[in-house]
């Protein structure tokens, strides 16, 4: 039994990704999920290696995936939200310049349009910043190309074993092009390439007060973690 119509936005934040992916992948069971991409959202969900993970669970009606580059600058899918076709729109995780936009009211891109719409249509929005507390967080990497443990081979196997072509030996990986497959990890002998590996980043003032300004938004609750979505459904 399909219970209730929700949009879900991913935005271009690594940190709390895999977390977000998870929750959505249970909503999804129950309830019929649009995904709205953005252009940055896209590139890092390839990145991580989540991208087919979450394109999997669209298909059909209020099951779409609509990506930022095909909306155009007028994007018309936002529509839906603005005559209250769904039941919630989610954003998770919200990067800090899609935060900023929202709070000082510019809708310039499909996720920022898309909130705006929503509240016009009385459609109640959930978001959870990436930036929300002072201090430092940790948070997770894609592939990186660890330049310390490099061999300098004169022929890279791992380099070789990239269909997306996104490792330029001895330099780094393009992760423009970077799926997340994992497969240069387990070909590089010399163990020159890190997945998932932990760093430390430093939260900025600025960033932390756009995300606290956001309950201010009439319509908007502010999360701190992907699982407190689930007391909605």
């Amino acid at each position: 039994m399909i219970h209730m119509r929700v949009g879900w936005a991913i935005t271009g934040a690594g940190h709390l990704l895999d977390e977000s992916v998870e929750i959505l992948e249970k909503i999804a069971k129950n309830n019929k999920v649009t995904v709205f991409l953005s252009n940055a959202g896209e590139e890092v969900l390839k990145m991580y290696g989540l991208y087919e993970r979450v394109t999997g669970l669209t298909g059909g009606y209020y099951n779409e995936l609509v990506l930022d580059s095909d909306q155009r600058f007028s994007y018309p899918i936002s529509g839906r939200l603005s005559l209250g076709k769904y039941d919630l729109l989610i954003v998770s995780p919200a990067t800090s310049n899609t935060v900023a936009k929202i709070v000082h009211g510019i809708s310039d891109t499909l996720i920022t349009n898309s909130v705006a719409q929503a509240g016009k249509g009385n459609v109640k929005t959930l978001i959870v910043p990436v930036d929300l507390e002072s201090g430092d967080v940790k948070t997770i990497l894609p592939s990186k190309l660890e330049l310390e443990r490099c061999a300098d081979c004169d022929v890279c196997i791992a380099s070789n074993s990239c269909e997306q072509g996104a490792i330029i030996p001895k330099i780094e990986i393009n992760l423009s092009k970077c799926i997340g497959c994992g497969k240069c990890k387990d070909y590089c002998p010399y163990n020159a390439i890190s997945e998932g590996k932990i760093v430390t980043i430093h939260m900025r003032e600025v960033d932390i007060k756009n995300s606290h300004k956001l309950v201010l938004i009439e319509g908007i609750d502010v999360l701190k973690d992907p699982k407190e979505l689930l007391s909605y459904f």
